[in-house]
């Protein structure tokens, strides 16, 4: 355990000293929303939104751009630069397991992506009224759950990507087509009908999100689907990963 808190005090710290990615991290969702907010238009009510206005019902899909760039981004990166550096292997020589240098990995990201999460939800709701998720308890769910399945799928990319090249020759694919997917480039309502329901059940299940932040429960197969993800990604990056 005391190994673990002094490779996350190390794994915080560089966090934190790469500043401007930290800034874009948790901020740039953020940014797009205010942006989009100032354009009074788009906070007129819409019958295309079933009477909500485009910033309120375009907010959910802003969660969608932290999680894919700290789950299939920054941390295969972060993962594969240590392994081609020799920092695995080193520490692989040392009383502490690597398998804690992972568990700060995952800490760190869950930080960054749950301060990027509430800052949008603050922000939205001061700034712009976006209501808040009407389905707590939903809305936790499918956080958490798709959530877990982009950070499998990340180090999924890790444990297969033995250089720095490789993993972004990955993880660079992955994150556009998250964020296609996600409906961040395009609004889902203008996505063709099938592009919209391959998206429902990519991670990380942006109609889940959608559905319990305007008050619907979410439905049980997205969540499966999102749960079955995070569970075979995350048991096959576990067979996979290696420390050299």
């Amino acid at each position: 355990m005391h190994a673990f808190r002094q490779i996350l005090k190390v794994e915080a710290r560089l966090y934190l000293r790469d500043l401007p990615t930290l800034l874009t991290i948790v901020g740039l969702p953020t940014l797009i929303l205010v942006v989009l907010g100032l354009i009074p238009s788009l906070r007129e009510p819409d019958p295309n939104f079933d009477g909500q206005n485009f910033v309120n019902y375009f907010a959910p899909s802003l969660l969608v751009v932290t999680l894919a760039m700290v789950g299939v981004n920054a941390m295969p990166m972060a993962l594969a630069t240590y392994r081609e550096r020799g920092v695995l292997r080193r520490l692989a020589t040392t009383p502490a397991h690597p398998g804690a240098l992972l568990a700060a990995q995952l800490v760190v990201a869950l930080a960054a992506i749950l301060a990027s999460a509430l800052l949008l939800i603050v922000v939205g709701r001061l700034a712009f009224k976006v209501p808040l998720p009407r389905h707590p308890f939903g809305f936790t769910l499918a956080f958490v759950l798709g959530t877990a399945a982009l950070l499998a799928l990340g180090l999924l990319v890790a444990a297969v990507a033995k250089t720095t090249k490789a993993a972004q020759a990955l993880a660079v694919p992955l994150f556009l087509l998250t964020m296609f997917f996600g409906g961040v480039y395009l609004p889902r309502f203008l996505l063709p009908d099938v592009v919209a329901r391959i998206g429902d059940y990519t991670p990380p299940g942006v109609q889940a999100l959608l559905d319990a932040w305007t008050g619907t429960a979410p439905q049980p197969l997205h969540l499966g689907i999102m749960a079955v993800i995070a569970v075979a990604a995350g048991a096959g990056a576990a067979k996979l990963f290696r420390w050299e």
